[in-house]
């Protein structure tokens, strides 16, 4: 027996025996050999099984083994130009670990997406899976990346939140022992904003809840976001600062899974490749005008929905950044802009091919009168943001954020029809299990 290696490392013992320990994702026979597809969470990898080669044991029990199967595998590494990783594994000796207790419920062929979820817990299993969640693992290693790298300090915001950020009818509502109520969070921002004012560079990154009851592609119920805050920024710095770190994550991930994306997920890469800084910048009022023309009937005040968003985000072929919406449609922090104070200065990136906002930021309001005001006209409880007044009641400064949602960025790199398999176990308003 020798020292395990990983299928991700296979290249690098050619003309070696190594050892491998794995599943079975298939197998079939030809007279003399049995074909086993071994999968170790690194890569799946052919290994050969001749009858001249092992014993007469081994052999026999190689043509029975089920779908699954707990295996550790010791062979020759082969080149093979045939093989999708360029190596297959002579083998010598086989072990069975472990056999399944029954058959795997999820066999060789297409079941429903229903069927699915139900399965997620052995659906994470597939070789799509596999890649959808090393897709995830670089985007979050990428973005954690370019904010430390860039002199961010991480700062954990709090799960349970005394108040909202944008009033409570998206939020989940807890009893918190003798205190009343508490809510999940929606977003650390407030709270960024607050650590912004004490290390200048900031960044939280975890999960954050929305109880609105919606039910597309696009929403969970529980995801995951990144939200950066900087002292001393405006507008013009948040959305250049917003485009770099797109173009870094989505650089990034094409980088190091172009084969994968490409092969598995049958992604058009050359999509991806458009995307780097900078991005076209337009106003919310110019955006408007560009879905009127496309006949939709939205007027200067309405929302940008999801088709909307679409027919603006297909005018380029990388992302676009939509500034400068209506001061009433966003919410109480936003600064308004000083040449234009019907307008917020907010943006929104939109990714192409019809995945929608991946981000929303802006700046935020510094002026403590302005700030009490808004509170007071989005009828907001006062005494819950006395805290935050503080940020402008000592030191205020300009100062502008973002956030951005890791399953819409991970659902556009991958090509993904819905974010639910962006995420290992997804929440929506339907689905709490498994």
């Amino acid at each position: 027996m020798y020292p395990p290696v990983h299928v991700a490392d296979i290249a690098q013992h050619e003309g070696k025996e190594i050892t491998l320990h794995g599943w079975l994702h298939n197998r079939r026979s030809s007279g003399k050999l049995h074909f086993l597809q071994l999968r170790d969470g690194t890569g799946t990898i052919q290994c050969v099984v001749f009858k001249g080669n092992v014993t007469p044991e081994v052999f026999q029990a190689s043509d029975h083994l089920p779908q699954e199967t707990s295996l550790t595998v010791t062979g020759l590494v082969k080149k093979d130009e045939r093989s999708p990783i360029g190596f297959e594994l002579d083998v010598r000796d086989l072990q069975v670990v472990s056999r399944p207790a029954q058959e795997f419920p999820i066999g060789h062929k297409e079941h429903g997406v229903a069927f699915l979820m139900e399965q997620r817990h052995l659906w994470l299993r597939s070789q799509r899976q596999q890649v959808i969640l090393r897709v995830r693992h670089t985007v979050e290693k990428a973005i954690r990346d370019f904010f430390d790298q860039r002199g961010f300090t991480l700062v954990d915001a709090p799960i349970f939140t005394p108040s909202a950020c944008e009033g409570t009818s998206t939020l989940f509502e807890v009893p918190y022992f003798d205190l009343g109520k508490a809510y999940l969070t929606q977003s650390g921002q407030l709270y960024m904003e607050a650590a912004a004012m004490a290390l200048g560079k900031v960044y939280c990154f975890g999960p954050t809840f929305r109880a609105e009851k919606s039910k597309t592609r696009r929403h969970l119920t529980e995801f995951w976001m990144v939200e950066p805050e900087v002292a001393y920024m405006d507008l013009d710095g948040d959305m250049e600062l917003m485009e770099q770190f797109v173009s870094y994550v989505v650089q990034t991930a094409l980088e190091k899974h172009r084969v994968e994306l490409a092969t598995v997920l049958e992604r058009d890469v050359s999509k991806l490749e458009n995307v780097k800084a900078p991005f076209p910048r337009i106003t919310y009022t110019e955006a408007v005008e560009v879905i009127q023309k496309a006949g939709h009937p939205m007027k200067w005040g309405d929302d940008i929905g999801g088709d909307e968003e679409t027919v603006v985000a297909r005018q380029f072929d990388r992302p676009v950044m939509v500034h400068r919406y209506p001061a009433e449609m966003k919410a109480f922090y936003f600064k308004k802009d000083p040449a234009d104070p019907k307008v917020a200065l907010g943006c929104d990136v939109l990714a192409p091919e019809g995945y929608g906002e991946i981000i929303g930021g802006g700046q935020r309001e510094d002026d403590l009168a302005t700030l009490e005001a808004a509170i007071d006209h989005h009828q907001l409880p006062k005494q819950a943001f006395e805290w935050y007044l503080d940020l402008r009641r000592y030191g205020t400064v300009p100062h502008a954020g973002f956030g951005m949602g890791v399953e819409r960025c991970v659902a556009w790199i991958c090509g993904l029809h819905h974010v639910r398999e962006t995420i290992p176990f997804a929440r929506m308003m339907e689905r709490i299990t498994p």
